[in-house]
C-alpha cells in the first residue's frame, strides 16, 4: 500500500504536541490534590523532560535552521516557526511552574514544616553554621574562573547552574567577570540545617534547607579577597547532547560511540540560555558572545533555575505528604500456598518450584507494577541460569538498571555453561554509557554480546530459553512492553507475556538469528516485527476493520501508547472513522491526529492518562467482526517504531488473557480524570470533581486485594482473570494437572 496523503491541517505538530504533554504534567504538581512532595516530584519531572526536550528536539530544528535547511514538517512549518511556536507555547508554562513553587508550594511545604529558606532569611546563628559549611565542604570544590583578555571565556558545562560574577578591583576601578560553577551534582541543592539550630519552634520542623547557589552566592567575598563585589546573578546552560554516528564508516561501533559521548560531555551547540529574570541586560549580552547565543535562545526565568533538583525533597521522611507506598504482588499463577508477612502487614506469597511447570499449564499475563517484576520476568531469568536442564538464554536489553539482577543472572547463567547471549543496544539515548559498561561487563563473563542490526536501534523487549525435557529441546519466551529494568519496572506501567506456545518461540529464534547474523527474514508465524512486518500487518489490522464496517459487520478499534504521530496510521484512521468504525485510544504523550472533527475524525476519540505511574504499555485491540484480536508489544505508531527500530508485537492468543486485557482497555478509557483531547490539540480534564473511577488507583487498590489469602473478595468476582484462569498455551502441552517432581518434564535426563 502506498503512503496516503495526509493534508496539513489534519496533522498536529509533533513538537507542540509534546509541549501539551508536558503540560499535563506540570498539571499534576500544580493540582492542590496531588500530595505536596508529588508536587515537587512532578515538577522535577517537567524539568527534566524540558532539558531533553531541548537536548534533542529543540537542538535538531537549530541544526535544521542554522543549516539553511526549508523542509516543511509534516503540518507545513518551517524549523524557523517551529522555534517560534515553541517558545510562545513554552515561556507561560515556565511562569506558572515558578509561580506555584515560590507561592503556593513553598507556603504549603513550610506550614508541614518543611522550610526552603533563602539565605537572608536566616537567624544569626543559622548563617555562621552556613558559612562554615560553606569553608569546609562547598569552598575546596569552587573553581572561581575569570574572564580577561589573559584568560578566554570559560566553557560552560551541559546543564550546570552557575554564578556570573561582576567584581571590580579596589586599586585600578576595572571591573571583571567571573564565572563559578555550582556543585550541584556533587552536593545536595538544598543545604539541610541541622535540627537543633532550628530555633525552637514548635513543632520542630521536619526539614529547613538552604539553596546551594544561595550560601555560594552569599560567600563570594572569600572567593574574591580584596575585591569588590559587584553583582551576582544565576544562568544555566542547556547544549545540543543528540548523538550522531555514522555506522556504515565505523569499524568499531562501541568506540565511535565512547567518542560521540565524550563529545557529549563535553557538549554541543548552547540551545538554551536560562538566566535569572534580574540579570542586566548588559551581563546577558556577554553571556551570549561568550557561548556565541542569539537572543531567541535566551530564557529569563522568574525565579530559582533547574528545578529538576526538586526531585531531591523526597528523600525527606514525610509520608503524610507523600503517595501512600504500594507494592506489587507475585503473579496469581506463580503462588504457591506458603506465604510470609511483609512489613506492612500484607502477605508475600513464594513462587512455584518450577516457573517452566506454570508457563506449560497456560500463558502467563503480566501487568507491572501490580505484579511484581522481581517474582515474574526475573524469577523467569534467575530460574533458567540456575536449572541444569537449560541450555540456552537469548534476551534483548535496551534500558537496564544499575545493579541489575537481570545482569547477574545472565553472568551466572554463562558461568554455569549456558549459552547465552545479549543484544545490548548501545544507542539507546542517555543510557549508552550505562549499556557499554553492561556490555564489557558481560563480555568479560562469557556471555555473547552484539550490538544489534546497521541502521537499526533494537528496541524490542524479548527473552527467549531453551531447555531440554524428554530428550527434547523446548522454548520458553518472554515478551513484554517495558525494559528489563528492576527501577523503573516499580514506576512504569507495562504489559508482559510468559509463552512456551511454538509458533511463538519459532518466531522468536528466527528473530534472533535476524538480529545476530545476516537473517533477511521476511515473515513471522505470529509476531510482528519492525521494520520487517509490523508497518503492512497494523494497516491491513485497520483496513479490515474499514471493510467490515463498510459491510456492516461491528468494527471497532482501541488501542492504548506513548504516542501516535505516524502520517500514514493517522490517515488510515480517519479513513476509518469516516467508514464508521468507532477509534478509542489512550495516547499518553504525542498525538498529532485530530479526534471529533465532524465528517473526518468524529468517531475517533483520545484521551491522556498522566498520574502517580507512567504509562508505558501499548495494546492493541480490533473488533474483527464480533471475534476481537489483541496485541501487546513495544512499539507505538510512530514513523522511529515502525521503520527505524526492530520491535516486536505479541498476538494475545489465551482466550481468558484476552478477556482480562479488554477489561483493562475499558478501564482506562472509563477514568474520569483522564484528559480528552480536542480536536484543536488542546486537552481538558473529563471530570476534575471525580474520584473515581481512576485507573490507577483502582489497580493498585485491586491488586492489593487479590493478595488476600483465601477466597477471592468479593469486589473482585466480576474482575477479568481474579481465579487467575489459565489455558494450555499449546495443543498437547504438559497436563495442566502435572505439579511438584513428578512432572516427567523437570525430571533428569538420560
Amino acid at each position: 500500500m502506498a503512503p496516503a496523503q495526509l493534508p496539513q491541517e489534519l496533522y498536529l505538530n509533533r513538537e507542540l504536541s509534546w509541549i501539551r504533554f508536558n503540560q499535563r504534567v506540570l498539571a499534576q504538581a500544580l493540582n492542590p490534590r496531588t500530595p505536596l512532595l508529588e508536587q515537587a516530584k512532578f515538577s522535577a519531572i517537567f524539568s527534566n523532560n524540558l532539558d531533553e526536550f531541548f537536548m534533542v528536539r529543540v537542538a535538531s530544528l537549530q541544526s535544521q535552521l542554522h543549516a539553511g535547511v526549508q523542509t516543511l514538517s509534516e503540518d507545513g512549518r518551517t524549523p524557523r516557526q517551529q522555534l517560534e511556536e515553541i517558545r510562545q507555547q513554552l515561556e507561560p508554562l515556565l511562569q506558572q511552574q515558578q509561580d506555584h513553587y515560590r507561592g503556593r508550594f513553598k507556603a504549603s511545604l513550610a506550614e508541614q514544616g518543611i522550610l526552603l529558606l533563602d539565605y537572608e532569611q536566616l537567624s544569626r546563628k543559622q548563617k555562621d553554621w552556613a558559612n562554615s559549611y560553606f569553608q569546609t565542604s562547598v569552598f575546596p570544590v569552587l573553581t572561581p574562573l575569570a574572564v580577561d583578555p589573559a584568560h578566554p571565556f570559560p566553557f560552560i558545562s551541559n546543564l550546570s547552574l552557575n554564578i556570573a560574577v561582576t567584581i571590580r578591583d579596589p586599586n585600578t576601578r576595572q571591573r571583571q567577570f567571573a564565572r563559578i560553577k555550582i556543585p550541584q551534582k556533587n552536593l545536595p541543592r538544598f543545604v539541610s540545617i541541622p535540627p537543633e539550630l532550628h530555633g525552637g519552634r514548635t513543632p520542630q520542623p521536619l526539614f529547613m534547607g538552604l539553596p546551594l547557589e544561595q550560601l555560594v552566592a552569599f560567600n563570594l567575598q572569600r572567593l574574591f579577597p580584596g575585591m569588590l563585589i559587584e553583582g551576582h546573578h544565576f544562568f544555566r546552560v542547556t547544549r545540543d547532547a543528540d548523538l550522531e554516528l555514522r555506522e556504515l564508516e565505523a569499524d568499531d561501533l562501541m568506540q565511535a560511540l565512547e567518542q560521540g559521548l565524550r563529545k557529549r560531555r563535553m557538549g554541543g551547540e548552547v540551545v538554551r540560555l536560562e538566566v535569572a529574570d534580574e540579570m542586566p541586560q548588559e551581563l546577558v549580552e556577554q553571556l551570549m558572545r561568550g557561548m556565541e547565543v542569539d537572543d531567541f535562545d535566551v530564557f529569563r526565568i522568574n525565579g530559582p533555575l533547574g528545578l529538576d533538583d526538586l526531585m531531591g525533597l523526597l528523600a525527606i521522611e514525610a509520608p503524610q505528604l507523600k503517595d501512600a507506598p504500594f507494592r506489587g504482588r507475585t503473579p496469581l499463577q506463580l503462588r504457591t500456598t506458603q506465604s510470609s508477612q511483609l512489613e506492612d502487614g500484607s502477605l508475600q506469597y513464594q513462587d512455584f518450584e518450577s516457573i517452566f511447570r506454570v508457563i506449560r499449564r497456560g500463558d502467563v499475563l503480566l501487568h507491572h507494577p501490580f505484579d511484581l517484576f522481581s517474582t515474574s520476568v526475573e524469577e523467569f531469568v534467575n530460574q533458567a541460569a540456575d536449572d541444569p536442564h537449560v541450555l540456552a538464554i537469548k534476551m534483548t536489553l535496551y534500558r537496564v538498571s544499575k545493579n541489575s539482577p537481570i545482569i547477574a543472572a545472565l553472568i551466572r547463567a554463562a558461568e554455569n555453561g549456558k549459552q547465552v547471549m545479549t543484544l545490548v543496544e548501545l544507542k539507546a539515548r542517555f543510557d549508552e554509557d550505562n549499556n557499554i559498561q553492561w556490555a564489557r561487563q558481560l563480555e568479560r563473563a562469557g556471555v555473547h554480546v552484539v550490538y544489534g542490526v546497521l541502521g537499526l536501534k533494537t528496541h524490542t523487549k524479548i527473552t527467549l530459553v531453551v531447555r531440554r525435557e524428554q530428550e527434547k529441546l523446548k522454548g520458553y519466551c518472554h515478551i513484554g512492553t517495558g525494559n528489563y529494568n528492576s527501577k523503573t519496572s516499580s514506576l512504569y506501567t507495562d504489559l508482559g507475556i510468559l509463552s512456551c506456545n511454538e509458533e511463538l518461540v519459532d518466531d522468536l529464534v528466527d528473530l534472533f538469528n535476524y538480529l545476530t547474523g545476516f537473517s533477511k527474514q521476511k515473515e513471522f508465524r505470529r509476531l510482528l516485527v519492525a521494520p520487517v512486518t509490523l508497518r503492512r500487518r497494523m494497516k491491513e489490522l485497520i483496513q479490515r476493520e474499514i471493510n467490515n464496517a463498510r459491510s456492516g459487520k461491528p468494527a471497532a478499534i482501541k488501542a492504548k501508547m506513548n504516542a501516535l504521530v505516524d502520517p500514514d496510521i493517522i490517515a488510515l484512521l480517519y479513513e476509518a472513522s469516516q467508514a464508521g468504525v468507532s477509534i478509542d485510544l489512550v495516547v499518553r504523550g504525542m498525538c498529532s491526529l485530530r479526534p471529533g472533527m465532524g465528517g473526518i475524525s468524529n468517531n475517533i476519540r483520545v484521551i491522556s492518562v498522566i498520574g502517580r505511574l507512567l504509562e508505558h504499555s501499548r495494546l492493541f485491540w480490533f473488533a474483527n467482526a464480533g471475534e476481537p484480536e489483541l496485541f501487546l508489544g513495544s512499539a507505538d505508531w510512530m514513523p522511529r517504531n515502525l521503520d527505524r527500530r526492530v520491535e516486536a508485537v505479541v498476538p494475545v492468543l489465551n482466550p481468558n488473557l484476552c478477556v482480562q486485557l479488554e477489561w483493562l482497555m475499558q478501564l482506562y478509557l472509563d477514568d474520569q480524570q483522564a484528559w480528552l483531547m480536542q480536536p484543536n490539540g488542546t486537552y481538558v480534564v473529563r471530570n476534575p470533581e471525580a474520584e473515581g473511577p481512576l485507573a490507577q488507583r483502582e489497580l493498585m487498590e485491586l491488586w492489593s486485594l487479590r493478595n488476600a489469602p483465601g477466597e477471592v473478595p468479593a469486589r473482585l468476582a466480576s474482575i477479568p482473570g481474579a481465579a487467575a484462569t489459565v489455558a494450555p498455551c499449546d495443543p498437547g502441552a504438559s497436563d495442566p494437572t502435572t505439579t511438584g517432581q513428578n512432572d516427567p518434564a523437570d525430571q533428569p535426563v538420560g
